[in-house]
């Protein structure tokens, strides 16, 4: 028997929190500390909840419908203990709070992830004018009133795969076309977190998906993740603009703090006065991945990599993308966001984590040069993207 607890609301957002009757036991929890009953709620007359994904090697996904958000991840670390590697908050009201914690964190982004400038783009001859929620620029999809802030239908298939589907009616945002969408996560037993989205539209639109996790492989939030040892296959990227809109040029990482192709410790580059790390205060750029030849993104190959010394936790990256956006959680810790609390009762610091989202360039509707992202009747999207852990 559930009883009714309080509302909240959030940016037009009813939130009902639900709790279970009687006292919580330990065995109730997540091993990532979690618990469920503070994902049990309606938001918007839909049911959220937490789901949990499992392998026998003791990785454990927990995901929410809301926004489709990774809430944590555990792997075990080279001693076997479980640690959660992901940021993110221990309760659904935070995350459905857009007015004083707004976040992505771990969501599935659409309809189109990262940056498109002015909010407007022309596609068949017709201009679009998007929401312009950051600035005078349209960022993954409307933010607040995008996807990662909407209720997914979800469907578990055992332990190991959810399916999650969200319908968007044709002008949400200002972008055209009814789309269905699907995004599949799935944990396999060699230790890999799978990420498939598919789509399909009745009128020419565009669409660009990601997942939004924020990384600390030594499961130490409360630290910047300076000791923690990045790679990316790219030897050029898209230098941006103050707004951080890329320029049009795509530039050679050689002999800049750009260059991750031998993995480097983050703190080794991330104070530099390079022009484009000062813009950012950190890294906040496309990287062109080496995967991705002749329209065509190889899955197969490792397109990026993070590894924590501290805890030997490994992590590599595929996709099929033609680019990986690096984030270095520039925001993180900085004005009103130094206050918030998260899981496990931790305020994060600036540079806290380092997120890898596949993706079509940033703006790329407006730069025609670069692989486009445009999804026509009749056709499906399919993006694709794998998060291998192991320890070294």
């Amino acid at each position: 028997m559930k009883k009714l607890m309080k509302t909240v609301m959030g940016c037009g957002i009813a939130l009902a929190i639900f709790s279970a009757c009687g006292s919580k036991t330990e065995s109730t929890l997540t091993v990532s500390g979690l618990d469920p009953a503070k994902f049990d709620t309606v938001i918007n007359e839909k049911p959220v909840k937490l789901y949990t994904l499992k392998n026998a090697n003791g990785i454990e996904v927990c995901i929410t419908n809301y926004g489709g958000r990774i809430v944590s991840l555990v792997v075990p670390d080279k001693d076997g203990k479980p640690t959660d590697v992901v940021l993110g908050f221990d309760n659904i009201a935070q995350y459905a709070d857009t007015l004083n914690s707004p976040t992505d964190y771990g969501s599935s982004v659409g309809r189109y992830a990262n940056r498109i400038s002015g909010g407007k783009f022309t596609l068949n001859d017709s201009t679009y004018q998007l929401k312009q929620n950051d600035g005078p620029n349209c960022l993954h999809g409307g933010g607040t009133t995008g996807w990662m802030n909407q209720v997914y239908d979800a469907e578990q298939i055992g332990d190991s795969i959810l399916k999650l589907t969200i319908v968007a009616e044709d002008g949400e945002n200002g972008f055209p076309g009814k789309v269905t969408a699907v995004t599949t996560y799935k944990l396999t037993a060699d230790n890999i977190l799978d990420m498939t989205w598919e789509a399909e539209t009745d009128k020419p639109t565009i669409i660009n998906q990601t997942n939004h996790n924020y990384y600390n492989l030594s499961g130490d939030f409360t630290q910047p993740a300076y000791d923690m040892i990045c790679y990316v296959n790219a030897d050029n990227f898209t230098p941006s603009d103050k707004l951080y809109i890329p320029t049009g040029e795509i530039k050679s990482v050689e002999g800049t703090p750009m260059d991750f192709r031998t993995p480097h410790a983050l703190g080794d580059s991330i104070n530099s006065s390079f022009d484009q790390i000062q813009n950012a205060t950190g890294y906040d750029h496309n990287w062109c991945l080496n995967t991705y030849k002749d329209g065509k993104g190889d899955d197969t190959q490792v397109c990026a990599s993070l590894y924590s010394p501290k805890t030997g936790i490994f992590m590599e990256m595929y996709t099929n993308e033609p680019g990986v956006q690096f984030y270095s959680g520039n925001f993180q810790g900085v004005g009103k966001d130094a206050d918030i609390i998260r899981k496990h009762g931790i305020k994060y610091p600036k540079h806290v984590s380092v997120c890898l989202e596949s993706q079509k360039y940033p703006d790329s509707p407006n730069k025609k040069d670069w692989v486009q992202p445009v999804l026509n009747p009749g056709e499906k999207y399919h993006s694709h993207a794998a998060y291998k852990f192991s320890v070294k």
